[in-house]
């Protein structure tokens, strides 16, 4: 059997979780209507009905709304029926865009088209004109960037099944029907499809569906690591860089449209740490600004370690909001990020709707005590005072940029296969890598693209700038300590994990202390790098937080006092 070249796929019930006959059903049943009272109306009015004609661009979304409402009075009168007071095509319509997409076809398709496998979207779909037609806007701009191409009726002005639809994808892909799969889940277009010379997957079952994807093409569209979302790309990104001050610019990645969040990352990353939450996150109605860090990436990394300070780097964020046009964001850091977050969200509350970290805890600062020798009292933290001397760790980490990437970013379920870098005693070891073996396996989850990434960004500007964080120990006491460190009231979230060798969870305890509107996640069998470790359990998290915290904006959050 030849493997096929291309696969296409329904919007409707195939793409999006839903079709557009199951959300008639349910809203008749959310008003007590017959079932399959709108399709009978739909029916009754023949090929010209107002469904058909606003896909294929004939009606736009609210003239076929008008349309249908008067085939549902008429079919009304012929069952000798009443419309609900609350009938309303407006409303039915909304529930018909609110179905949720597929994500593991969206893992598929991604799958496919990094093994040179073409995929595309045909979609009964209307032009939208309505007050609403934002949901519509949001669906098209996902599925143009998870698909190669998206044909939809209302400009073809042929539907799914008929056969010129399923002509003009194929001559857009340069193919014969031989060549293409089409997935759906409605066995009338499954067999329209098959009849015309395709192979067709009737989607009833998600994992037998991906099966047969993977028997026609030759790809693993399952990842062997269920449910691993999709990552982006540098290349798939918008790129942008913002002037905070003369000769220092922030480079930064962004996605999607909403509310703003800006995700800070850690030592030793870059905007590209945060791949796997950046499509999610825009895809699930925002707007998502990933920079690289001063001193990181495409970022300027300055020579002085003052400039490193977390009053400066607060204070930039800050400007690179004030440049961008963005009065307020949520905030979400990871490691150093972590630390940053809490910073700016007890400095510029003003600015933070709400934060989040990840394995960083709000470390209450302490005016009593020496920042260094508190440092020093926690074995686990030898390793930050080893960075403290410049030139002695940036030569270390420097030396073999592929190594010391593969020796930081290992998963917390591979120290069987491999040793792990230990924090403690470093100075005494006289490194952080003394003991370690030359040759290092990559981690099953750093993939050999990733770690070219990170070994081109680091060549830009080595480890100086990020080292330099860690270089402003007292700088930064002394700046918190001259600080009022109020409760924080804004929404919040800490998510730890359980196997995180330096970040410990129990760091974290107590936290409500200070933030009374804390919510909490935990990831028990992640280490400390949880963006690519535990991807999709930490997405959940997010986007299980961020939905309630935004649902919420219009409403005074009140402290839990």
């Amino acid at each position: 059997m030849a493997l096929k070249r291309a696969v296409l796929f329904n919007l409707w019930g195939g793409v999006l979780t839903t079709r557009p006959p199951q959300s008639f059903l349910a809203y008749e049943k959310s008003l007590g209507l017959p079932s399959d009272f709108i399709s009978k109306a739909l029916a009754a009015e023949g090929a010209d009905n107002a469904l058909v004609l606003a896909e294929k661009g004939k009606l736009t979304l609210q003239q076929m709304q008008i349309k249908l409402e008067e085939s549902c009075k008429k079919e009304a009168c012929a069952q000798g029926l009443t419309l609900p007071a609350e009938f309303s095509p407006a409303r039915l319509f909304e529930v018909v865009r609110g179905a949720d997409f597929h994500r593991p076809i969206l893992e598929a398709a991604a799958a496919l088209r990094h093994q040179g496998i073409a995929t595309g979207v045909l979609a009964n779909l209307w032009v939208d004109d309505t007050p609403d037609r934002h949901r519509t806007a949001q669906i098209l701009s996902v599925l143009e960037g998870h698909f190669d191409f998206v044909l939809r009726s209302c400009i073809t002005g042929v539907r799914v099944p008929e056969s010129a639809m399923f002509d003009q994808a194929v001559e857009k892909l340069g193919l014969t029907l031989q060549q293409v799969v089409w997935l759906d889940a409605e066995k009338e277009s499954v067999d329209a499809a098959v009849g015309l010379g395709m192979t067709g997957v009737l989607l009833q079952d998600m994992t037998s569906a991906l099966d047969q994807l993977k028997t026609h093409t030759g790809v693993e569209v399952q990842s062997p690591k269920e449910g691993v979302p999709i990552a982006c790309k540098p290349d798939d990104v918008s790129h942008g860089f913002v002037t905070i001050k003369p000769g220092v610019r922030i480079h930064y990645v962004e996605m999607g449209e909403g509310p703003a969040i800006l995700l800070c990352h850690g030592f030793p990353e870059s905007w590209f740490s945060w791949r796997y939450q950046i499509p999610a996150l825009a895809d699930a109605g925002f707007r998502v600004l990933a920079p690289d860090m001063k001193g990181y990436g495409d970022s300027t990394a300055p020579e002085d370690i003052a400039e490193y300070s977390q009053e400066n780097i607060c204070q930039d964020i800050v400007t690179f909001m004030d440049k961008l046009g963005i009065p307020q964001v949520t905030l979400i850091g990871h490691d150093w990020g972590g630390a940053l977050v809490w910073n700016l969200a007890q400095c510029h509350p003003e600015r933070v709707r709400a934060v989040a970290s990840l394995n960083t805890p709000l470390f209450p600062v302490d005016p009593n005590t020496d920042p260094l020798e508190r440092i020093k009292a926690v074995p686990i933290f030898d390793y930050q005072i080893y960075f403290q001397e410049p030139g002695i760790a940036e030569a270390e980490l420097e030396k073999d940029l592929a190594r010391t990437f593969k020796i930081f970013f290992y998963g917390s379920d591979e120290e069987s296969k491999r040793p792990p870098i230990s924090t403690a005693k470093v100075r005494e070891r006289g490194g952080l890598f003394v003991g370690l073996p030359e040759e290092i396996p990559r981690s099953s989850h750093l993939t050999e693209d990733a770690l070219n990434y990170y070994v081109q960004e680091y060549r830009k500007n080595g480890f100086r700038g990020p080292l330099n964080w860690y270089r402003n120990v007292e700088a930064n006491w002394r700046w918190m300590c001259s600080r009022p460190r109020a409760k924080l009231l804004m929404p919040a979230l800490m998510v730890t994990a359980g196997k995180d060798p330096v970040l410990l969870p129990v760091f974290a305890r107590g936290m409500e202390n200070m933030i009374p509107n804390l919510s909490r996640g935990h990831i028990e069998e992640c280490g400390h790098w949880t963006q690519m470790e535990r991807p999709a359990e930490l997405n959940r998290i997010l986007l299980g937080w961020l939905k309630e915290t935004h649902q919420k904006a219009s409403v005074a959050v009140t402290p839990k006092l």
